[in-house]
């Protein structure tokens, strides 16, 4: 049975024993953007890439790298909805995923440990996706937080994935200034 995966780029990536020469920031824009959030459940495709750009741009600049990042594992690992991730049958994939994001850190030089800020930033913006793109525009979905002012209009995958691409290296060119 065959253990990794082909990227993008045509690497053999072992999702269950990442290695940080294999992590590639265009295999994760490419595999984002071509990901749909809530399973395919909304009324627009709509990418992890440009709900990741999205968080990044309502983060403290500080963050907005490690935002941008946020959801980078699910370029090997896939996106698992949380209430399924959740669930004690998930544990495997809950460790694989925090395993893998701690690779992912390594290699960008950012915290393992998602900031408090970031989680909220990505709170409020399902709770904006929930408005804007389900058939229920968010209502009886509990925890949820106030959503964002602004309103999403989803972008095709071609077009998050640039600007995927095009945020990483603003933030990454701008954190090797300082």
């Amino acid at each position: 049975m065959q253990n990794w995966i082909q990227t993008f780029t045509g690497k053999k990536f072992y999702p269950l024993e990442p290695k940080k020469e294999d992590i590639n920031i265009t295999d994760i824009a490419h595999a984002l953007s071509n990901q749909c959030r809530f399973a395919g459940h909304c009324t627009q495709f709509y990418s992890i890439a440009q709900h990741s750009v999205l968080v990044s741009l309502m983060c403290p600049e500080q963050h907005m790298l490690r935002a941008l990042l946020h959801d980078a594992a699910e370029t090997y690992l896939v996106d698992i909805p949380s209430p399924l991730k959740v669930l004690p049958e998930f544990e495997p994939y809950r460790i694989a995923e925090k395993r893998l994001m701690d690779v992912i850190c390594e290699v960008f030089d950012l915290d393992k440990d998602e900031p408090d800020i970031v989680k909220y930033v990505d709170k409020r913006m399902l709770a904006t996706e929930a408005r804007d793109l389900t058939l229920t525009e968010g209502r009886g979905w509990s925890s949820l937080v106030e959503p964002f002012e602004f309103h999403i209009r989803p972008w095709t995958p071609e077009y998050a994935r640039a600007k995927f691409i095009s945020r990483f290296y603003e933030l990454y060119s701008l954190r090797k200034l300082t």
